[in-house]
């Protein structure tokens, strides 16, 4: 389940269970005498037809002058494919089999077939890329497919282009894939056993995130994490805390000029002790939940 938190942002997904009735996710501003920013918590795979777009956010999208997301790619999106196999290039590691435990060789030998990817060709890669370029696979055990439905960031994108926007990122796709790569091996290794889920566990996992952000419930958002026994202190701190601190930093220098920007970022980084608003709360800067 963890893949489908971190990874969806870098490849756009969308996802095949039966639509939603009307969700209702939570939105957070930010303001003061001349300068609003939303704080709106997405979640990057949504069934086919979803209707997320209740009054309230589209009031506030409308509003916007511009749209933040976490990376922009559909301008480039070849450029990710490179800099995955640049970065994730490795010599001197075991085959991929050897770094995870034995009882899950056999189900990772079932998704590196599934992949259609070359076990030689994996074996090179450095565990967390090995464990991105799986991920595909993985997705489609659970019944996800990327051609069905765009998720938020793309229907975002798209409704702001059309308006005539600027849409811009707080991250690079080199920045994203970056803090992957500074992850240690240990934790890429567990990051990898992420994509051996048993499915239907893993089904289960994201309708239980995809239940909570239709809600607006955060404290059920966080609760998906912190059940995730792949979520290791190390990839929280450096997927969550170090990231939302930096989002805070330009969401601060941000609130210094005037204008309303609508952000859009994966709802776990809006929940929790380590989120956005909190870091933000240490600037002295509230965000206040109005939905």
């Amino acid at each position: 389940m963890l893949r489908l938190r971190f990874l969806a942002p870098l490849f756009l997904l969308g996802a095949a269970p039966a639509p939603l009735p009307q969700a209702h996710p939570a939105l957070w501003k930010l303001a003061d005498a001349d300068t609003t920013i939303w704080l709106f918590g997405t979640i990057h795979i949504l069934p086919a037809g979803t209707n997320w777009m209740d009054p309230g956010i589209k009031r506030a999208i409308d509003g916007s002058q511009s749209l933040t997301l976490e990376v922009v790619l559909d301008q480039d999106p070849g450029k990710v494919a490179t800099i995955l196999m640049t970065l994730g290039a490795a010599t001197g590691l075991p085959p991929l089999s050897e770094r995870v435990p034995p009882e899950k060789r056999a189900q990772l030998a079932a998704l590196v077939k599934a992949s259609g990817f070359p076990p030689a060709f994996l074996d090179g890669m450095k565990s967390w890329a090995a464990a991105i370029m799986l991920t595909g696979a993985a997705l489609r055990q659970i019944g996800v497919d990327a051609a069905l439905s765009p998720g938020v960031e793309p229907q975002l994108t798209a409704l702001f282009r059309a308006s005539g926007k600027d849409v811009d990122g707080l991250e690079t796709a080199e920045a994203q894939l970056g803090f992957f790569n500074q992850l240690p091996e240990s934790a890429q290794r567990a990051f990898l056993v992420s994509t051996l889920d048993d499915p239907a566990k893993a089904r289960a996992d994201f309708h239980a995130m995809l239940d909570a952000w239709s809600k607006g419930d955060p404290a059920a958002i966080e609760k998906t994490f912190a059940d995730d026994p792949e979520f290791t202190p190390a990839l929280r701190d450096l997927l969550i805390r170090q990231r939302d601190h930096n989002w805070a930093e330009e969401l601060a220098d941000r609130m210094k000029k005037p204008g309303t920007v609508f952000v859009a970022v994966g709802a776990g980084h809006l929940v929790g002790v380590d989120s956005v608003q909190k870091m933000l709360a240490v600037k002295g800067l509230k965000a206040v939940r109005v939905q």
